[in-house]
């Protein structure tokens, strides 16, 4: 009970952080306002995550565990196309959560970042998988005669990229419409009738 109730606040103490980190950036946000949005003092939060540095490896840890439904990253190897098309569905219903994530990527790329190692980790990881997606789809060669881990690099910006243009103009930018019209580049003209 007592381990059930720790991990259940472990779990509002992360969603705040993410609230704060989306609304002021990892740097402007503080440990006493994710306390404050809890109902915890900034010493109670300690007891939880005892540096504003272990906060944030929880709160990107979890955005990675809603991003692979709850498995790990390296679960996502195994994904297809349609899945990933999905998840950018799904990101577009929690602009929060895609606020925060592109909030840290940003400042991550500064010297001295505590996230720029999660990210640039991540980011080898990511273009694997990528990788391997497109392999599955279509083999040693996509339609242009890119080989995946050429084409790689280019879906992961892709999906990036679109994170933060939506974010940015949310009314003329359809995430989803956009990221569906990249995969259909990625496949190639579709074969004309009768040839």
């Amino acid at each position: 009970m007592v381990r059930a109730r720790s991990e259940e606040r472990r779990e509002q103490i992360v969603l705040a952080a993410l609230e704060v980190i989306a609304e002021r950036g990892y740097r402007g946000a503080s440990l006493a306002t994710v306390a404050e949005r809890v109902g915890l003092t900034q010493q109670g939060l300690l007891h939880y995550f005892p540096t504003k540095e272990a906060l944030l490896v929880a709160v990107l840890e979890e955005r990675d565990r809603w991003d692979t439904g709850g498995g790990s990253r390296a679960a996502a190897g195994s994904w297809r196309l349609d899945l990933l098309d999905s998840l950018v569905e799904y990101n577009a219903m929690r602009p929060g959560i895609v606020q925060t994530f592109s909030a840290l990527l940003g400042e991550s790329v500064t010297e001295g970042h505590p996230a720029r190692e999660f990210f640039t980790e991540r980011y080898e990881q990511v273009r694997r998988e990528m990788a391997s997606v497109l392999r599955a789809e279509f083999g040693e060669r996509l339609p242009s005669g890119l080989t995946p881990e050429q084409a790689a690099p280019l879906l992961a910006a892709v999906s990036d990229g679109l994170q933060f243009q939506w974010l940015l103009a949310p009314e003329s930018v359809d995430m989803p419409a956009s990221f569906r019209a990249f995969l259909t580049l990625l496949r190639g003209p579709s074969p004309t009738p009768g040839a």
